[in-house]
C-alpha cells in the first residue's frame, strides 16, 4: 500500500498494519463507511483497542475520515476519556470540581502524588497506576469523589483515598471491595 494515498481504506502506515489490533480499527472505519461524523466512535474503538491514541494512529484516522489531523487531535484532547499516553494497570481519578475542591480534593491529589510517586495525568514508572483528575463527576452530594478502577467512592479524605489505592494495588475481589467500602467513611458516619 502507498502510505501517501489519502483514499479511504488505503494508506495504512507500516507500523500499524503489522499490529493485529489494527484490524479492529479498520473494521470500524468500514462499518461507518469512512464518514467524518464517525470520528468519536472510531476514536473510542481505537482507544479501547490500543489503550491510547498515538500520533500515528490519530493521523491514520484523520486520513481515512478525510478530516484535518488538528480536528482528530482536538477531539482526542477535549474529552477526558481519551489519552495520548499508555495508561496504567489501575486507574485513580480524583474529582476537582467546585464541591470536591472545597472539600479538600486538592489535598487528596497531593497525598496520592507524594505517596505513589506520580503526578496527576501520569502513570507510575512500573505501569501499575494512572492518576488523573477531572473537573466534575456530577456527584457533588458525595464530595470529594475518587473513582478507583471504575468504582466511585464518596466523602473521601486524603488518608482514606491513599488507603483505598494501596488496597487496590495489592488486592482484588471481596477483600478489596470491603476495604474500599469501609476505608472511605468519615469518623462517626454510619454504614
Amino acid at each position: 500500500m502507498n502510505p501517501t494515498d489519502n483514499s479511504p481504506g488505503k494508506g495504512t502506515p507500516d507500523g500499524l498494519a503489522a499490529d493485529p489490533r489494527f484490524k479492529v480499527v479498520e473494521r470500524t472505519l468500514k462499518q461507518y463507511q469512512y464518514r467524518a461524523d464517525a470520528l468519536l466512535e472510531v476514536l473510542h474503538v481505537a482507544q479501547e483497542t490500543f489503550g491510547c491514541l498515538s500520533d500515528e494512529l490519530m493521523n491514520h484516522v484523520a486520513r481515512q475520515l478525510r478530516v484535518p489531523p488538528s480536528r482528530v487531535y482536538g477531539v482526542a484532547t477535549f474529552y477526558h476519556f481519551f489519552t495520548l499516553e499508555a495508561r496504567g494497570e489501575h486507574s485513580c481519578v480524583v474529582c476537582t470540581g467546585t464541591a470536591c475542591y472545597v472539600k479538600r480534593s486538592a489535598e487528596i491529589v497531593a497525598r496520592l502524588e507524594n505517596e505513589f510517586g506520580v503526578k496527576a495525568g501520569k502513570t507510575t514508572a512500573d505501569g501499575k497506576l494512572t492518576l488523573s483528575t477531572v473537573r466534575c463527576l456530577g456527584s457533588c452530594g458525595l464530595a470529594p469523589i475518587v473513582v478507583l478502577d471504575g468504582e466511585t467512592m464518596g466523602r473521601c479524605t486524603p488518608d482514606s483515598a491513599a488507603t483505598a489505592v494501596r488496597v487496590m494495588l495489592t488486592e482484588k475481589g471481596p477483600a478489596r471491595e470491603e476495604a474500599a467500602r469501609t476505608g472511605h467513611r468519615r469518623k462517626g458516619e454510619e454504614p
